[in-house]
């Protein structure tokens, strides 16, 4: 008989997977057809799950879009890793990511609509933001990370943010382009990334 820590492990290793397949038939769904086509039991069905066990997992839909979106942040910064930004300034390798980001959610774009409004309008608690933010500290300056970064580093990276996540808010209605929201980042970043320490180069 298996001992009860490797149980354990069988358990937690299920577990992820049927949370991974509930995201993946998610993130199916809205790329056919946006949010819309998101139904709580449409999504369980493709995913093989009762709709009990996916509301365990997921207590409403908002929390399942945060999920999906979370997954192009998990890819973002697995991109960052295999690829770093390859400008000199700290404000320039902010904007190359959060420029990367743009790029990834405008993929799905009824998903990033979804995520924007769930932030602005503080509609659940989610980590996207703070995760954004310790992206940008850990990206912009030598040696920074959420635990090194003095608060006014963390505030000035968090205010950087908030501002894309306006421009993103902006193009989804169409009221910016690419080009647009890329200016208005690098005008913003030169500034409250003035006095970040420079990374060396990669």
């Amino acid at each position: 008989m298996q001992s009860e820590p490797a149980q354990a492990g069988v358990r937690a290793r299920s577990q992820h997977q049927r949370r991974r397949r509930i995201v993946q038939a998610a993130a199916a769904l809205a790329s056919r057809g946006g949010v819309e086509a998101m139904q709580m039991r449409t999504v369980a069905e493709r995913a093989g799950v009762a709709l009990g066990t996916l509301y365990r997992y997921f207590p409403s839909k908002m929390d399942l879009v945060v999920a999906v979106v979370s997954d192009e942040i998990d890819l973002l910064e697995s991109s960052i890793e295999r690829r770093p930004p390859a400008t000199s300034t700290p404000s320039g390798r902010a904007v190359d990511v959060l420029m990367r980001a743009t790029r990834g959610l405008m993929r799905e774009p009824e998903l990033a609509d979804a995520l924007v409004r769930s932030l602005i309008m503080a509609e659940i608690d989610t980590p996207f933001a703070e995760r954004v933010t310790g992206l940008l500290l850990r990206v912009s300056g030598h040696d920074l990370d959420e635990r090194t970064a003095s608060e006014e580093q963390r505030v000035l990276a968090g205010s950087l943010a908030s501002v894309w996540v306006h421009e993103l808010l902006a193009m989804l209605r169409g009221q910016r382009t690419y080009e647009q929201v890329q200016r208005h980042l690098e005008i913003t970043a030169t500034r409250l990334l003035a006095d970040f320490p420079t990374p060396p180069s990669p």
